[in-house]
């Protein structure tokens, strides 16, 4: 039996006076939820995404929904350009960046005996090099600086076996790594990054485009038989954005409910 969300988390201002980025933000799921979680605890937030219309629909709801709205700037994280002009864009409206929040993914289905290779490299580009692009263009910025932190979005497939899902599982288990040695790197100027590793966070666009009762299956096999709200997700990328967590940096953080 499926145990109820709890009550949606009331603010405790663990991001006041930071600036914040979160990539992939448009539409209803994790990078919404944590554009919307940022400026609830007082952050000052820049979301991205590659659909224009979608991002500036999802800026006015959460402008709605909290009182203040994020700014915005279209990127496509396959495009190096591009990446590197949401960095140039991000320090000239928030002045600098204390927090990057790394969301872009793609997933799909198929079989590692029928994908073809444009399935396998769209996938690896937007989720795992679309994430190197991001950190590489942001990290001199937060060198320069001596500060700041960066959460990539990873996935419990970076650890755990699911058919049809090889190139997402790869590509996932790529933002691991780079999280851990780009952690390294990164520590001997003050920069954390971390990871979260999600397992089922339930919103719309991932219910369009699940295969019939694969959701349910998967749900049944979460400890509260239920998906993650994107918000709890979300609250743990907040959490590892804080100076709640200033000992932290290379980690993958499991947000599951998961048996096994």
């Amino acid at each position: 039996m499926a145990l109820p969300p709890p009550p949606y988390p009331s603010a405790s201002g663990l991001l006041t006076n930071k600036t914040v980025v979160v990539t992939a933000a448009a539409g209803t799921g994790i990078g919404y939820a944590t554009a919307k979680r940022c400026i609830e605890e007082g952050a000052t937030v820049l979301i991205s995404d590659i659909h224009e219309r979608r991002l500036g629909e999802a800026a006015t709801r959460i402008g709605d929904e909290t009182g203040t709205a994020p700014l915005t700037a279209v990127c496509n994280v396959t495009d190096e350009a591009q990446v590197q002009g949401l960095v140039t864009t991000a320090i000239e409206q928030l002045g600098h960046i204390d927090v990057w929040m790394n969301n872009a993914g793609l997933g799909g289905n198929a079989a590692v005996v029928d994908m073809t290779d444009e399935q396998w490299n769209v996938v690896l580009d937007v989720t795992l090099t679309g994430t190197f692009r991001c950190l590489r263009a942001v990290l001199p910025h937060m060198y320069e600086r001596g500060e700041g932190a960066i959460v990539n979005n990873a996935s419990v497939l970076g650890w755990r076996a699911q058919e049809l899902q090889a190139h997402y599982a790869a590509a996932k288990a790529g933002v691991m790594a780079l999280t851990r040695c780009s952690a390294m790197e990164a520590a001997k100027h003050n920069v954390r990054v971390n990871a979260v590793s999600p397992s089922l966070a339930m919103h719309p666009f991932l219910a369009k485009v699940t295969p019939d009762g694969l959701l349910e299956e998967l749900e049944a096999k979460e400890a509260f038989g239920r998906a993650a709200e994107p918000w709890e997700i979300a609250n743990v990328m907040v959490m590892l954005a804080s100076n709640y967590t200033t000992y932290m940096t290379g980690e993958v953080l499991a947000v599951s409910s998961q048996h096994a």
